[in-house]
């Protein structure tokens, strides 16, 4: 077997282990269930879910974002110069210039995010039950006499906290192959390598806050597994279409519509990270200051691992 195969066969194992771990550990464990949780145990797990929003909300932005800007940034300026290939000296640098200045990337992870929006305003349209806010219980935001119910304002119904979960699902789903389609498409083994152990350093924890995310909002656990199993196998199957793509073989367009679809996945996650993530961990007055310390350490983690990632 030759090196490079076997590093890139490795990194696939290592890519599916770590997620399966990493994402079955709060669904396998009772202790990370909130509604048996009282007291100490609820603050922490309240601390815990606030560190899971920062790093949801750093991987959207320093990780997801970022890679689909340039990327389409990217894909737009080679079109653009194989147009003006094409046309051997007969285009307009003015406009090709302002064609270049336009924010396509902008544009397609807002369309993502309106995309949701959209699908969540049919559903409501449809199900007009869904969009009753329903009254906080005692085994969701803590013990009576410590929480007061018009303290905490609107949070998302259960109706709704699973539709936006599997947004979220769906949305690392289209991150996670194209991360392991980056991998396999390395060509020497110290960059397979050094892609692979970027993409682990951020993905465990990321994981780990899905898995934690399926659990709070009451995910029966049969279907969280059979989601955290389902998210497990979508970086190996990225990093198998690598392998099987020939190397330099790639179609015009293929990079752009690649670069468009992870665009479309960022807007969809920043828009579950904003809307129910960060709302529903905020939603309790208790301890601000260290609810903010917790968002704040989650993001600066994932902005950290930027550096390699």
């Amino acid at each position: 077997m030759e090196p490079l195969l076997g590093a890139k066969i490795g990194c696939l194992f290592a890519l599916l282990v770590l997620t399966l771990v990493c994402g079955l550990i709060p669904i396998c464990f009772k202790w990370f269930q909130t509604a048996t949780a009282t007291g100490c145990h609820r603050r922490i797990l309240s601390f815990l879910g606030c560190t899971s929003a920062g790093v949801f909300l750093g991987a959207g932005f320093m990780h997801m974002t970022a890679e689909a800007l340039e990327g389409i940034k990217s894909e737009i300026q080679n079109l653009m110069i194989q147009n003006r290939t094409k046309s051997e000296g007969h285009s307009d640098d003015d406009a090709d210039s302002a064609y270049m200045e336009y924010p396509y990337g902008e544009l397609i992870i807002s369309l993502g995010f309106f995309l949701v929006f959209l699908l969540e305003s049919l559903a409501l349209q449809c199900c007009p039950g869904t969009a009753e806010t329903p009254k906080v219980q005692e085994q969701e935001l803590g013990t009576a006499h410590e929480l007061e119910p018009h303290s905490h304002g609107l949070l998302p119904s259960p109706s709704r906290g699973p539709f936006r979960a599997l947004i979220l699902l769906l949305s690392l789903s289209f991150h996670s192959v194209f991360e392991g389609l980056a991998v396999g498409l390395q060509l020497t083994v110290a960059s397979t390598v050094q892609l692979c152990l970027a993409v682990l350093a951020h993905k465990g924890i990321v994981v780990f806050g899905v898995g934690l995310r399926l659990v709070q909002v009451g995910t029966e656990s049969r279907w969280a597994v059979l989601s955290i199993l389902s998210l497990a196998l979508m970086s190996p199957l990225g990093l198998a279409i690598g392998l099987a793509v020939p190397q330099g073989d790639s179609e015009a367009g293929q990079g752009l519509a690649q670069a468009v679809l992870e665009g479309m996945a960022a807007g969809t996650f920043l828009y579950v990270t904003f809307l129910e993530i960060l709302p529903r961990e905020l939603a309790s007055p208790e301890a601000p200051l260290a609810k903010w310390s917790c968002v704040a350490a989650g993001f600066a983690f994932m902005a950290v691992i930027a550096l390699w990632a």
